[in-house]
């Protein structure tokens, strides 16, 4: 069991090897790919080496046992050690999207509902950006159109990991993907109605310039001045950019910065992601239907979930899950629900290999 997976134990220690090359590290974007390869890999050779000596305990253990009885309860010690290890390893070998381990750009955008789904997808950015927090990572805006209720028409951030932990932000935040419908009175009701508003979510893997190839000729960027809320500077200088990709329609815009190279950089950043995206949705349309999850969407124009605000209840309409805990979810209690959606996408691509 599990005899094909010698070559990435062969990867990992050649990997290895070339970290320990002063010379790799004097190409910062070679470096960055073969360490982020050689973190990927890691756990799955740790799992791979525990079965390995699980396996060869558990054999000699066997071997004594026919002479001496009392190795039995080994023997049944090992064979226990051994189930946990095989569904870790099994989990670990799915086969599994290569950004899962990059950092992410989550767009949000309102939706139906003028200032009332403005103001939602303010609650969803404050929402994503607690969760951050409490598992360790950093979040920053980098384009955003307000609204003067304090909501957002638009709002694009970086969600960055540090340098440990168990997940990596795309990997985690890319079920977000699709509609968020929220039922509430909005502040702006003043005969108590429940109203229904949605936003969209938009989740990018933010991958770096040497990973996507973009031509200069491709590209055409305007600079205009910007609008909005911003402070003296930002809104009196054309320091606001728009880059159009030619090949793809594919259009962004940054104006949150006072500098032009600053929102250039910022958008280049997000056109990066933007691409990445489209050459995936791509993929997956043409992929067979058994490889297709009914989980991991990007989506926009597909209903994921409701936030229902009198029950205090929040439900995924792609697994059927929902709790009455919406308060709290609010304010970035999101690990149940993420963990269930990578258990159903999980469970999805195990399927999928064993239907092969």
């Amino acid at each position: 069991m599990f005899e094909n997976a010698q070559p990435l134990i062969d990867e990992y220690h050649e990997l290895e090897r070339q970290l320990a090359d002063p010379d790799l590290h004097s190409d910062m974007g070679r470096s960055r790919r073969v360490g982020r390869r050689y973190a990927a890999l890691r756990p799955i050779v740790e799992a791979i080496e525990e079965f390995r000596r699980l396996t060869d305990d558990r054999g000699a253990a066997a071997e004594l046992a026919a002479d001496d009885p009392g190795f039995a309860e080994e023997v049944d010690e090992l064979d226990a050690a051994l189930v946990v290890a095989t569904e870790r390893l099994t989990r670990l070998l799915a086969p599994r999207d290569p950004n899962d381990d990059a950092d992410a750009l989550v767009e949000i955008k309102s939706g139906e509902g003028g200032d009332e789904s403005a103001l939602f997808a303010g609650d969803l950015l404050r929402m994503y950006s607690r969760y951050a927090e409490q598992v360790g990572w950093k979040v920053e805006v980098l384009d955003s159109q307000e609204t003067d209720l304090g909501g957002y028409k638009s709002v694009t951030a970086a969600v960055k990991a540090g340098s440990a932990g168990e997940f990596r932000p795309y990997g985690r935040l890319k079920f977000e993907g699709g509609v968020h419908r929220v039922q509430r009175v909005p502040v702006t009701e003043s005969q108590g109605r429940i109203h229904t508003s949605a936003a969209g979510v938009l989740v990018m893997p933010d991958v770096e310039a040497d990973e996507v190839e973009i031509n200069d000729d491709e590209l055409r960027i305007d600079v205009y001045r910007s609008s909005g809320p911003g402070g003296q500077g930002v809104n009196t200088t054309d320091s606001a950019v728009r880059i159009t990709h030619l090949p793809t329609g594919v259009v962004v815009s940054c104006q949150n910065e006072r500098s032009q190279l600053q929102n250039r950089e910022s958008a280049m950043r997000m056109l990066r992601a933007r691409l990445t995206q489209l050459a995936e949705a791509e993929a997956a349309a043409a992929a067979s239907d058994a490889r297709k999850s009914q989980v991991r969407t990007v989506d926009r124009s597909e209903r994921i979930r409701t936030y229902n605000f009198p029950e205090n209840r929040i439900t995924d309409h792609r697994i059927g899950y929902k709790a009455h805990n919406l308060d709290a979810v609010l304010q970035g209690a999101l690990t149940p629900l993420l963990d269930a959606l990578a258990e159903q996408d999980l469970a999805e691509r195990l399927a999928g290999v064993g239907g092969e």
